[in-house]
């Protein structure tokens, strides 16, 4: 098998026929176009005045590449790739215009290959004759479990994972929260394409970082642990429960008395914030509410929401700031719509375990103060706007999880509206045709990040 890294394309690209192993799922490499179910022209491209189109054939889970109003000579091919495009198979289906032809169309190849749990992109290319120019459409993904928005995310989602790591590269805690979105796509869509990502996830990376999902970052830890209880709860498999226990209890480790209680930031012991805290609140409350006759966790996620409360990280508008000074005030730190988020899904759970419906309220001014303030014409939006990069991407739809889950465990529909509108400003702003989301809800596709599809995959799933 050939790859061309995108580095190296524009020698590659026109070097002879790249050698590829046939790849099958519905049907198998080399089919012909007229047997194709449907015909969806997924992209689109010009290269002295031919029309290059890539064709997609959502319910065989294969495309094929097509050019128009050329000459004998011409050449027209697919690029296959496994990583969204970081890298790809060169001139698959390679093909000329005959003589006595203006058009031409390779045979049709299979998006996806499941048999290795590989997600596919695929794009058609073309050149005229012996010119030197090529043109490619874009990359896209074919639609096998249907064209609902998030189905779709989750494919663009899916062709981030390095299934050789066994992980989405580049930022371990946003790689939890990607499994997690992923794995609430899987139990609300109810397609079960993509669940292999559980298993391999947990067993490729078990012994990474510090072992058993934990690093010196507390909040790290607790994303991780989070992510162990929806594998739990999906699969009613025991090792991620274990998991989750052992998670919640290496976060625990670092509770003292400064600042009359709370877990640190790191292992470090040098900052208090909200994060870590609202992740340890809903881990431990998660954890009794899962494991018969438990006592220890309560206690902890009880003590955890006294001191949480009492210390004042909960400014006067109700919004919560990101943590304390050295003499434990509240630092006026930025309202981040995670920190909003986590300690909604936390106080849900603490709830579910007893009954006390002050929680309830407590979370409501919090979400409340959230929804009105920190959403731009209606939709949410970060203090950094347009200009978040790193970690502040992968915020938004943290929060909108976390308030999905505290308004069905209320019983209420009072946020039903808000979260329709993030979910369907996203994806009629901020989304391109094969599902990948940018930054900001509100402004067309800007670009390919990790944080910005998991927010996204979030906002779809959330969507009443």
């Amino acid at each position: 098998m050939k790859l061309c890294h995108a580095l190296a394309c524009a020698v590659l690209v026109l070097s002879p026929c790249a050698a590829f192993s046939d790849t099958c799922d519905v049907h198998c490499d080399r089919r012909d176009p007229a047997q194709a179910v449907g015909d969806r022209h997924a992209a689109s491209a010009k290269v002295w005045s031919r029309q290059i189109v890539l064709h997609v054939s959502d319910a065989d889970d294969m495309a094929w590449a097509s050019i128009d109003e050329g000459d004998r000579g011409d050449e027209v091919w697919l690029d296959r790739s496994w990583n969204a495009g970081a890298d790809w198979e060169s001139k698959v289906g390679h093909t000329e215009v005959p003589e006595g032809q203006r058009g031409w169309r390779t045979l049709m190849y299979t998006v996806n290959d499941p048999s290795h749990k590989r997600v596919g992109a695929v794009r058609a290319c073309g050149k005229a004759g012996d010119r030197p120019e090529v043109a490619c459409t874009s990359w896209a993904s074919s639609m096998l479990d249907g064209d609902a928005p998030a189905s779709v995310a989750a494919t663009a989602l899916m062709q981030l994972y390095d299934r050789g790591d066994g992980n989405w590269p580049k930022s371990w805690w946003i790689a939890a929260n990607a499994l997690t979105a992923m794995i609430d796509y899987i139990s609300r869509s109810g397609h079960g394409r993509y669940r292999y990502v559980i298993d391999r996830t947990f067993s490729a990376n078990k012994g990474a970082e510090g072992g058993n999902f934990t690093n010196k970052f507390i909040d790290d830890t607790g994303w991780w642990g989070l992510a162990w209880v929806r594998a739990y709860d999906l699969t009613k498999d025991p090792r991620y429960l274990d998991m989750a226990k052992h998670d919640a209890d290496f976060m625990y480790k670092t509770w003292d008395k400064t600042c009359g209680g709370g877990v640190w930031w790191s292992t470090d012991r040098k900052y208090k914030n909200a994060i870590p805290n609202e992740l340890f609140l809903k881990l431990a409350a998660s954890l009794h509410n899962r494991i018969p006759g438990d006592a220890k966790y309560l206690t902890e996620a009880r003590q955890e929401w006294e001191w949480f409360k009492a210390i004042g990280m909960i400014n006067a508008q109700g919004l919560v700031n990101d943590g304390l000074t050295s003499d434990c005030r509240n630092n006026r730190g930025q309202t981040w719509t995670y920190n909003q988020g986590v300690v909604l899904g936390g106080l849900a759970e603490l709830y579910r375990a007893t009954g006390d419906k002050t929680l309830l309220s407590d979370a409501g001014r919090i979400a409340d103060a959230a929804t009105a303030r920190l959403a731009a014409g209606g939709v949410l939006r970060e203090p950094c706007g347009s200009n978040c990069r790193g970690d502040a991407l992968a915020f938004k739809g943290i929060f909108v999880r976390n308030l999905y889950e505290f308004s069905r465990t209320a019983g209420s529909k009072k946020y039903d509206a808000f979260l329709r509108r993030q979910a369907t400003s996203l994806w009629t702003r901020a989304c391109d045709a094969d599902g990948r989301c940018g930054s900001d809800w509100s402004r067309p596709f800007d670009f390919l990040d990790l944080g910005n599809q998991q927010s996204a995959l979030d906002a779809l799933n959330a969507a009443p």
